[in-house]
């Protein structure tokens, strides 16, 4: 496994975690593991991506 793959792959478990985590301080109530899965995509959305930024405040 090659350095870049292994941070790529770090970053996206760290930004999962910290997500599924703090699901409760976004306005979402529900796909909370379709929304977790799909958080590197879904930060095109400028709705997501604030409530992202709620949830990594924890």
């Amino acid at each position: 496994m090659s350095l870049f793959t292994f941070l790529a792959l770090v970053i996206y478990i760290g930004g999962a975690w910290k997500f599924w985590t703090g699901f409760n301080r976004t306005n979402f109530n529900q796909n909370r593991l379709m929304l977790t899965l799909f958080w590197p995509v879904m930060l095109f959305n400028a709705s997501y991506r604030q409530n992202f930024r709620r949830a990594l405040k924890g």
